[in-house]
């Protein structure tokens, strides 16, 4: 029996691809502003900025996904001033991304759903806390979630055991009794189901080109709990 129900974050609680193309608008004009830089420009920066931000970081955790630190490589690579600019453009992207945001389709309703059946709910993400938990409260599901877990927290990416091991203690159930959906069939589910986790694969509304043994939703909308469950 299912007791706790544990989210991925991007790509499955709202669409991060599509509001990321907004972030990456929004740099785009600060660094057009501030510097002159052409959208061309910046994206070629922002694609150097990740590698050397990647060499320096050398391991693969949350700090991977800063975009302060891209930032400051960013203007390191300009050789511009990091006052204010690395956090202005951090603002520009992060700001415009989340107030663009919306939730995926029937997810606040599953959840609600969830709540009424006693069952916990849980996120499990990689990325800093902070920008999550900003994404949760601008997205109406935080009044939901009982328990988050970073790989900030955790130290380490999925699908590192180490992550669901930590979503399965703030659960306070067995591994068996924790459900995990994301939209990574590597990381959210064929990672949380080796840890004794139900994975269930998210597919934002697509198809699944290849048959899975693990649960599919195409849409929160239509999704059967007692079925899932």
């Amino acid at each position: 029996m299912i007791k706790a129900v544990i989210f991925d974050i991007d790509n499955t609680l709202y669409d991060y691809d599509k509001n990321h193309v907004y972030g990456m608008k929004a740099l785009a004009d600060y660094c057009e502003s501030a510097f002159g830089k052409s959208e061309e420009e910046m994206r070629k920066c922002y694609k150097e900025a990740q590698k050397v931000m990647l060499g320096r970081i050398r391991t693969d955790t949350a700090a991977i996904h800063s975009r302060l630190l891209r930032t400051q490589i960013m203007l390191e690579l300009w050789e511009k001033p990091l006052f204010p600019h690395a956090i202005n453009m951090y603002h520009a992207y992060w700001d415009t991304l989340i107030r663009q945001a919306q939730p995926s389709l029937g997810v606040k309703k599953f959840m609600q759903d969830l709540k009424s059946r006693n069952i916990w709910i849980g996120v499990g993400t990689d990325m800093t806390a902070y920008i999550q938990y900003k994404k949760l409260t601008a997205l109406g599901l935080a009044p939901y979630v009982d328990f988050i877990v970073t790989s900030e927290e955790a130290g380490v990416e999925k699908p590192d055991p180490h992550l669901f091991e930590i979503c399965i203690e703030k659960a306070g159930v067995s591994a068996d009794e924790c459900a995990f959906i994301g939209d990574s069939l590597k990381k959210d589910v064929e990672g949380s189901a080796k840890c004794g986790l139900k994975g269930i694969w998210y597919t934002q509304g697509k198809e699944p080109e290849t048959e899975v043994e693990y649960p599919v939703i195409q849409s929160f909308e239509t999704v059967d709990i007692e079925e899932l469950f």
